[in-house]
């Protein structure tokens, strides 16, 4: 009975001591999460403000993002009235100038440096005591056109850097562009449309020269490129070239009829010497010496490069931009050293057929920086232009020369 006893007693402990334990772990559980739903409150408290905040503060940058939209809105219309404005004053401007600016110098063809084709008639009376001799010359240039304004303006695109020259052959479609001061490559494209839908100056045709050309002054006519190459090791010799593009291969070469190496134009350094060919000749515009102030004038051979005539136009090299010659008569082009409104402001007509009353003062649209190149096409008269990198044709308006 004892041992009975004993082991009721026992198992009653065990299970009483089982029994305080179970106790204490689910009193330890409901503490626990006791805790864990406090902290869950809180966490809910933390993020409901959070998400209070972040809704006030949404609501905050909704509004300012609207007044930013709004102020910006107002400053677009603001900034295109004042386009509008400029370019209205602008316009004025340019008709202000047109109507009372000063006429351009006119510098006559008196200062003949070599002359061509001369003859000599003689004239008899009814009393002949004597020889008398009439010096005559033939009018170098048939053509009896000059600019009396710019029709208008395209920009075409902006490729290469900001020294270049393009331009279109009179005798054909193709545009052919030489990219910056100096290289052995020269680009072609079948036309300007091609040229213009182009990526790059690299999506034409590349044609390698054999000789190095300098600076942006060259020429094109009737398949021939007509470009300034300079003697190597950088030597004073300058030189004139005829490539011809069909053939592949240089046809000719002249000397430059000048002293040093003085570039032609006071704000471009790079032009050595300029080249502009039409049905007439092959013009040159060149600085005769290093100390010489005005540009000169030399009419070349198309085929021979043979120098025909020679002139000082008496166009200052100082503050000249670039040049071009457009029906016997040369147009300078002047600026400032700071880049601003170019114009023409010194007329030279070989023939003497323009007078100082009829010599227009004409002001380009100012658009980027100042032209590297303006090259005259007299098929479409119309001029190439190279603006900082910007490719630019000019439509010009022609009139009758008054003297003809």
């Amino acid at each position: 009975m004892k041992p009975v006893f004993v082991l009721l007693v026992s198992a009653t402990w065990t299970l009483t001591g089982a029994q305080h334990y179970y106790q204490g772990l689910m009193d330890y559980l409901d503490n626990r999460l006791l805790a864990i739903e406090d902290r869950m409150h809180l966490w809910h408290d933390q993020t409901h403000r959070y998400h209070t905040e972040l809704l006030d503060f949404k609501k905050l940058t909704d509004e300012a993002v609207l007044g930013l939209r709004n102020q910006h809105s107002a400053m677009s219309k603001d900034l295109e009235g004042a386009a509008l404005r400029v370019d209205r004053v602008e316009h004025d401007v340019d008709y202000v100038e047109t109507q009372t600016s000063p006429r351009a110098c006119t510098n006559q063809a008196d200062r003949v440096v070599e002359q061509g084709p001369w003859r000599l008639e003689e004239s008899r009376g009814e009393e002949e005591e004597g020889d008398d001799w009439v010096e005559l010359h033939s009018e170098v240039s048939d053509c009896v056109e000059i600019i009396s304004g710019i029709r208008s303006v395209k920009i075409l695109k902006r490729v290469g850097g900001p020294r270049g020259m393009w331009t279109a052959d009179p005798k054909s479609s193709k545009v052919y562009v030489l990219n910056g001061t100096s290289g052995d490559d020269v680009y072609q494209f079948d036309s300007v449309r091609d040229f213009s839908r182009s990526p790059g100056v690299t999506g034409g045709r590349q044609i390698r020269l054999p000789s190095d050309w300098r600076g942006p002054g060259g020429a094109v006519y009737d398949g021939h490129l007509y470009y300034v190459q300079q003697g190597g090791g950088g030597g004073a010799d300058v030189q004139v070239v005829r490539y011809d593009l069909r053939g592949g291969s240089v046809t000719d070469v002249a000397m430059l009829p000048a002293e040093g190496r003085a570039a032609v134009y006071g704000l471009n350094p790079e032009t050595v010497a300029d080249l502009a060919a039409d049905g007439e000749g092959l013009w040159l515009l060149y600085a005769a010496a290093d100390g010489e102030p005005h540009i000169h004038l030399a009419r070349m051979d198309l085929a021979s490069l043979d120098i025909e005539q020679t002139w000082d136009t008496r166009c200052p090299r100082e503050n000249a931009e670039a040049a071009f010659v457009a029906c016997g008569t040369v147009y300078v082009v002047y600026n400032t050293r700071l880049a601003s409104r170019s114009r023409i402001q010194c007329l030279f007509d070989v023939n003497d057929l323009v007078g100082s009353e009829e010599a227009p003062l004409i002001y380009f649209p100012r658009r980027y920086g100042a032209h590297a190149s303006l090259k005259y096409n007299p098929e479409e008269e119309q001029l190439y232009a190279w603006d900082d990198g910007y490719q630019i044709i000019y439509r010009l308006n022609m009139k009758r020369k008054l003297r003809v």
